[in-house]
């Protein structure tokens, strides 16, 4: 294996240099990136989300000419979605092996310095090992990879020239600051190794911090209902921040903006978002027979592997139920015998409740899918005397905005039951309604795995 240094500059003489010519932008990406744009209210942002549309796919075509080893991976660009891309002028989470790019299109004429958007550089949310500049000619159909330059050099020369932030949350960056030559980069992005240049860890306290800011926040955000109010026209950086750090929020204004109806109210949204999560995949505390200290506090209790029982889910009311685990059990053996797999190492745990009166229980059951990294919520919904569920009661189970199913009982059923499938990065909201007026919302659940010591 051949070891490469830590800043292989030295190596430029050995490196064949490659032709640096421009990129003719093929018909159908014109057209994709006018589909983009289209999708954005402001004809500013607009205009913006089609230059960078336009940059990403020039460069992403001269990548695969001058460098076709390296893999890229444009999927999660923000660029590509409009809710991002109607808040940030630039684009973002581009991955180049394990390397992350920004891009932002520039005219042809270039000033002495270049706005750039701060939330790319402040915000470890968006920051990336290369900047890289791309000179977009729309009308002749062209893209120039122009220069770039690295992010931890860039964090060194706004320390040392303690360059401030514009009220318009930009940076005014001296154009000479960026290096021209793009056989440098493709150098990098073949021999250096993503450790070299650090990024800034994303903050663990982000929903701390909103929480500390909802109640400022939540009047502050529907006066950006006008498509024409930029985000620095109405909130401080901080609650930009908030705001820019949130994919809930930004969907939530993108919606409102495009005058599509919003799936939740953003009182909801802020409420769900600030609540603390129930860790219900921490596959060592499980398997130990223990459970995080927030489920605890929350009253969970963790039970054993369900044994292997008998029984109806409606003959369950006539049966003299000892202990919540064996009612566990029971239930279990009964889904399973419908047809629902549920494996042996599913574990699950339990909490009492009343809602206007009625004495509840939930049990939460969650198990892993390693193969398509998915992750398994199944919630039972029973009354604690095993008398039938009250008529008007539904059980709810959404993401942070968007609801995914929502069930209720027939006349004389016991249990309700609901089953959902998301990435290991996802969170579920349990929500009970009772005749559309008491409501209650549980904590997320989430699949946060322990890693090893």
């Amino acid at each position: 294996m051949t070891n490469f240094p830590n800043d292989p500059t030295d190596l430029l003489l050995d490196f064949e240099s490659l032709p640096v010519e421009t990129i003719f932008l093929e018909p159908d990406k014109i057209d994709r990136a006018i589909q983009l744009s289209s999708q954005i209210p402001n004809e500013v942002r607009q205009w913006q989300t089609y230059l960078n549309a336009l940059a990403l796919f020039g460069f992403e075509q001269w990548l695969s000419e001058r460098a076709a080893e390296l893999r890229v991976n444009s999927e999660n660009c923000t660029v590509l979605q409009p809710q991002y891309a109607n808040a940030i002028a630039a684009v973002c989470h581009l991955e180049v092996g394990e390397f992350k790019l920004c891009l932002l299109a520039t005219g042809t004429l270039i000033d002495e310095a270049i706005a750039f958007p701060r939330a790319v550089i402040d915000l470890p949310e968006y920051a990336a090992h290369f900047y890289v500049l791309v000179e977009v000619r729309e009308e002749h159909e062209q893209a120039t990879i122009k220069s770039f330059i690295r992010h931890d050099q860039l964090v060194d020369r706004l320390q040392s020239t303690n360059l401030q932030a514009e009220p318009d949350w930009t940076y005014e960056l001296p154009y000479a600051w960026f290096d021209r030559n793009r056989d440098r980069l493709l150098l990098y992005l073949r021999c250096l190794e993503p450790t070299t240049i650090p990024l800034p860890a994303i903050p663990t306290n982000r929903l701390a911090s909103l929480s500390g800011i909802q109640a400022e926040l939540e009047p502050l955000i529907p006066q950006l209902q006008s498509p024409n109010r930029s985000l620095w026209q109405v909130l401080t950086w901080e609650q930009g921040a908030a705001l820019l750090s949130s994919p809930e929020l930004l969907d939530w204004l993108y919606c409102l903006q495009t005058e599509a109806q919003p799936t939740s109210q953003l009182s909801q949204i802020l409420q769900n978002l600030t609540q603390q999560v129930v860790n219900v995949g921490n596959v060592g505390l499980w398997l130990g027979g223990e459970l995080d200290e927030f489920a605890q506090n929350l009253s969970w209790i963790l039970l054993p592997p369900p044994a292997l029982a008998t029984a109806s889910l409606r003959s369950l009311r006539d049966t003299v139920v000892e202990s919540p685990a064996e009612e566990f059990g029971a239930i279990i053996a009964q889904l399973r015998s419908t047809g629902m797999e549920i494996p042996v190492q599913a574990r699950g745990a339990y909490r009492d409740f009343s809602l206007a009166e009625n004495l509840l229980r939930l049990y939460a059951v969650t198990w892993s899918i390693p193969i398509q990294s998915e992750w398994t919520l199944l919630l039972i919904l029973g009354t604690r005397s095993g008398n039938e569920l009250p008529q008007g009661l539904k059980l709810r189970v959404s993401e942070l905005t968007n609801v995914l199913v929502e069930v209720e009982p027939n006349p004389g059923d016991t249990y309700l039951y609901t089953c959902v499938v998301g990435a290991l990065n996802e969170q579920f909201l349990a929500t009970l309604v009772l005749m559309d007026r008491e409501t209650l919302t549980l904590p997320p659940f989430a699949f946060i795995r322990e890693e090893p010591q």
